[in-house]
């Protein structure tokens, strides 16, 4: 599928920052970092080292590349903020953070104090982007260790590495096939998908079959090619 073309000066145009993703107070310009009219991402990040600092194709922790830097202003002291998004894509739930931010006071040359700083809201931001991004296919996490699935079914993180059982019969197994095949990713596995055959006593390719529908069902972040699990 080709990527989307963005309009001159839209911001939103991939949907990773809306308008509605920003608290009172804070307003997205209808123009890019720079005041430029095109999305000038992937200037930014050769500019500040982020081009060159990616993981292994064959690592399983999440890039820095392919970031996406976006430019906000505060409605009441105009100062111009602009934040970089990452898809954190072996998360689990997969979520999108943070990974820079570029302050700029109004005029150029006067001071960025302590309190405009703090007005930032990067919390919120995020939050308000996952929510809107995942919140129909992310698990919710409660206290005690204890994660909900969709069903309403209650598994403990200890519960993950345990065999999966039948499709057909477990409630919200997708579910589970996405936050085994993640959790085993955390913990460094090479080939998540050749030991969850062996957990589950199935062959390869069943937890492989597994894997493509949890993917299909937007549970699981695509594969990257030539990589294995």
């Amino acid at each position: 599928m080709a990527k989307p073309v963005p309009r001159p000066g839209d911001q939103s145009f991939d949907g990773l920052l809306v308008p509605e993703d920003l608290p009172e107070g804070w307003y997205l310009p209808n123009r890019f970092p720079g005041e430029r009219d095109d999305d000038a991402s992937a200037q930014i990040d050769v500019v500040l080292g982020y081009d060159d600092q990616g993981a292994p194709a064959d690592s399983d922790q999440n890039e820095t590349t392919d970031g996406r830097w976006r430019y906000l202003e505060h409605e009441a002291t105009h100062t111009r903020v602009m934040i970089r998004l990452q898809r954190q894509l072996f998360a689990v739930p997969e979520e999108v953070r943070i990974t820079g931010v570029i302050y700029l006071p109004w005029r150029p040359g006067e001071p960025i104090t302590s309190q405009l700083l703090r007005e930032l809201p990067t919390a919120r931001i995020e939050a308000a982007i996952n929510k809107r991004l995942f919140a129909m296919k992310r698990t919710e996490t409660i206290a005690g260790g204890k994660i909900v699935l969709p069903s309403g079914r209650k598994v403990s993180e200890r519960d993950l590495l345990k065999p999966l059982g039948d499709p057909k019969k477990v409630p919200d197994f997708y579910e589970l096939v996405a936050l085994q095949h993640g959790r085993l990713t955390q913990q460094g596995d090479s080939n998540p998908s050749a030991t969850m055959a062996q957990l589950s006593s199935v062959a390869l390719s069943t937890a492989q079959g597994w894997i493509t529908k949890a993917r299909e069902r937007g549970l699981l972040p695509p594969g990257r090619r030539g990589r294995a699990g």
